[in-house]
């Protein structure tokens, strides 16, 4: 048996820019996959990018080789609080990310360098965003160099298909998408109906693989005591004309009931206008660790989705939305404020349909990556 076991352990090579302890959809994508191959007796070695930080325990508990890329070179453009010189540098760091995908583009280069004394591997596993590391494999990878018999490279949202931002990326970015595209075996996504934001040309490469999380499956939902105050939470960040809480923010105004609304989010500014009126009902903070976030979305009546408003995007957020097991407010552009006074009532005929948790769970996911060897 364990001879059988070593046979079909296999030597699996995963590279990304974002890894633990990163809070991050795509630190999780590949936290949870080297965790899992490695539970999985698998041979694992990640290459991702420079940390200050103590590994230690972390590799006691899961046997993997974590190799890091150098420090970045490139400097980082300055943030300024006083209003005219924040406003320049903000300019120039989206000036600089749109036309040279800066700071980056570096990764290309870190990737490149690390990945040219690597190879025999059953598998390779790129992670994208950033899109560089993406690059920067397919820059290494040769005929000769094949670092990996199978490249899968990953993507969390499209790129050059990007519907998102306010503006679309500069043509010349598709070379370095179509040429990581052909040299990669399989590309997988997250969702089906996110393959028309990729060139038609690969279609055939792409296959559907979503987020993947350990979690307990028997996991059934909370009974909550019943209480006057009901409390909400949004866990995820903003984006305008997208997942824009305007409209939202203005009907809790004009709610009058007790409620307390917590978001989690690395935008805080974006609610700053509404502190004053909401008060302690609206409880701000940044992002916390998973495990800490998860135990305070289990205690909630109920979750705030901000649409994206786009078949080609889907927040990771919906797969703890749905491991919890709460009840998910789905807020688009053409919200209806009645939906929102139905849920504070206790009425969730409306809720937001959310897969099976147990499609999300890694251990399914980590079998779909093997399967394509």
């Amino acid at each position: 048996m364990n001879e059988l076991r070593q046979h079909n352990n296999k030597k699996i090579l995963l590279v990304s820019n974002a890894f633990y302890p990163e809070i991050s959809p795509r630190s999780y994508r590949a936290t949870e996959l080297a965790k899992e191959f490695c539970r999985q007796g698998h041979s694992v070695v990640v290459i991702s990018k420079f940390r200050d930080f103590d590994y230690a325990e972390f590799l006691d508990k899961f046997p993997i080789l974590l190799k890091m890329w150098s420090k970045p070179k490139f400097p980082a453009i300055p943030q300024f609080k006083s209003k005219p010189f924040s406003l320049i540098s903000r300019f120039l760091s989206r000036i600089l990310l749109l036309l040279f995908e800066y700071p980056g583009i570096e990764d290309m280069l870190k990737v490149k360098k690390k990945l040219n004394d690597e190879n025999g591997y059953d598998l390779m596993i790129s992670f994208a965003v950033p899109y560089p590391v993406h690059w920067g494999v397919a820059w290494s990878r040769s005929r000769k160099h094949r670092i990996a018999g199978t490249w899968v490279a990953d993507c969390g949202d499209p790129y050059m298909g990007d519907v998102l931002d306010s503006f679309r990326k500069p043509f010349y970015f598709s070379f370095f998408e179509k040429n990581f595209c052909k040299k990669a075996d399989i590309i997988t996504i997250p969702i089906e109906s996110a393959k028309p934001a990729y060139y038609k040309e690969f279609h055939a490469k792409i296959k559907i693989i979503p987020q993947g999380f350990e979690f307990n499956l028997d996991n059934s939902p909370k009974e909550l005591p019943k209480s006057d105050c009901i409390n909400f939470a949004y866990a995820g960040s903003f984006l305008p004309g997208a997942r824009d809480p305007k409209k939202f923010m203005e009907c809790l105004i004009r709610v009058n009931q007790s409620f307390k609304f917590y978001v989690f989010t690395n935008k805080p500014e974006t609610l700053t206008e509404y502190e004053t009126a909401l008060q302690n009902k609206l409880i701000i903070s940044g992002y916390i660790p998973r495990h800490e976030l998860m135990k305070v979305l289990t205690g909630m009546n109920f979750l705030v989705n901000f649409d994206n408003n786009t078949l080609l995007n889907s927040p990771s957020k919906l797969i703890d939305y749905a491991i919890v097991k709460r009840p998910v407010l789905n807020v688009t552009n053409n919200f209806d404020e009645a939906d929102l006074y139905q849920f504070m009532r206790g009425d969730f005929s409306r809720q937001m349909v959310l897969p099976d948790p147990e499609m999300y769970h890694i251990s399914n996911i980590s079998k779909r990556f093997l399967e394509v060897l």
